[in-house]
């Protein structure tokens, strides 16, 4: 009786810990989390109000998000690696969206590159046709800006003057190869004000439907989370949440565990809707660092998928290799993910055991983002 009375007050008490988000990181483990700029004290415009994202049709209830790199065998302008087999090679269509990338911003080949081309090269005719299907077949085709290149993002955080140099390349591009979004992976220094700018700018230019992604290590969802990107995406959130279709939050690198729930579940506790985060994961252990089996993978899409009805799905870095298929048949591991979240089942409450482990890691997480001690992974 005394463990439950005490289970029922701990669950009571972390009710009332309103969710907090945490101040841009102090520094990881890569250092990059801690850098300024001329526009790091900028001032954020007033938030507008709350804007409707259309999602793409689907024949699941689930964003099913595949990154598209690797885009060409060996480099190999003849040895396209195509898109359509999502399209055709299962009875239904399991991809909701394919973020192509990454895109670059530069101060040569017209001021964007594709990869290592400019996108016009004929190295990706075939890309460009595949995208033209795909988005008549109902799938959001986006693109991708930065990630691990670093640049892009420095380039667009500068003043004004600055801002339009290398930014309307980039709007140009967006339009001319007709793509229905963009997914900022920050994974350099940025202001806050500077990502308002260009978010509230992709939105004037092309129109509420327009989805705008982020990319975020899924630790910088957390309070006192470890962050690459130097603004605070809780206050991203709360300041421009209207705007922002979702978030690929990446749970590998160390940045969080995809072998379990809770590193997901601590991202709802500390403020983020689970409608608009999505599990990032490596779709083969070519890929990187944290791959996680499509074996341990499914008991965690199935507990996330039952507790949580509005879960916003899962994104794979990236399509050419994915398993179980690999290189011959990379389009399965979009049917995979979508079977096992369809197959989660009714909905599943969550235990009271559960609930007060989970209030003690919050309140563990805000202790550590007072103390302003930030780590890497989730705690």
């Amino acid at each position: 009786m005394l463990l439950c009375q005490t289970a029922g007050w701990l669950a009571r008490l972390f009710l009332f810990l309103k969710p907090v988000t945490c101040s841009a990181s102090g520094g990881n483990s890569n250092g990059n989390g801690n850098g300024t700029d001329a526009n790091a004290n900028a001032t954020v415009p007033a938030p507008p109000p709350p804007v409707a994202v259309p999602s793409a049709p689907a024949v699941n209830d689930h964003r099913v998000v595949v990154y598209y790199q690797t885009t060409n065998r060996n480099n190999s302008a003849t040895s396209h690696i195509s898109l359509l087999p999502l399209l055709e090679a299962a009875p239904s269509i399991s991809v909701t969206h394919v973020l192509v990338g990454a895109i670059h911003i530069v101060d040569e080949d017209g001021g964007i590159r594709l990869n290592d081309y400019p996108p016009e090269n004929p190295f990706f005719d075939g890309v460009w046709a595949d995208v033209a299907q795909l988005q008549a077949a109902g799938v959001t085709v986006m693109g991708m800006l930065g990630g691990a290149a670093r640049g892009s993002f420095r380039r667009l955080d500068g003043d004004d003057a600055q801002f339009e140099r290398y930014y309307g390349p980039l709007r140009d591009f967006v339009g001319t190869y007709n793509l229905q979004g963009l997914d900022l992976d920050v994974e350099e220094a940025m202001s806050l004000g500077g990502v308002v700018r260009l978010i509230d700018r992709l939105k004037a230019d092309f129109g509420d439907g327009f989805v705008v992604s982020l990319a975020p290590v899924a630790s910088a969802l957390t309070a006192g989370g470890g962050n690459l990107s130097g603004f605070d995406y809780g206050e991203l959130e709360a300041s421009r949440g209207g705007r922002i279709a979702f978030y690929n939050a990446q749970f590998y690198f160390g940045w969080g565990d995809a072998s379990r729930a809770a590193d997901y579940e601590a991202i709802l506790d500390d403020g983020f809707p689970a409608a608009k985060v999505v599990m990032g994961v490596l779709t083969s252990p070519a890929n990187g660092n944290g791959y996680v089996s499509l074996s341990r993978h499914a008991p965690v899409l199935a507990e996330l998928a039952a507790e949580n009805p509005a879960f916003g799905g899962v994104a794979g870095w990236e399509y050419f290799n994915s398993l179980p298929g690999g290189g011959a048949a990379p389009w399965q591991w979009a049917a995979w993910v979508a079977d096992h979240i369809r197959s989660a089942g009714t909905k599943r409450d969550i235990s009271t055991t559960e609930a007060v482990w989970r209030g003690v890691r919050k309140a563990g997480r805000r202790v550590r983002r007072g103390a302003k001690v930030y780590r890497d992974y989730i705690a």
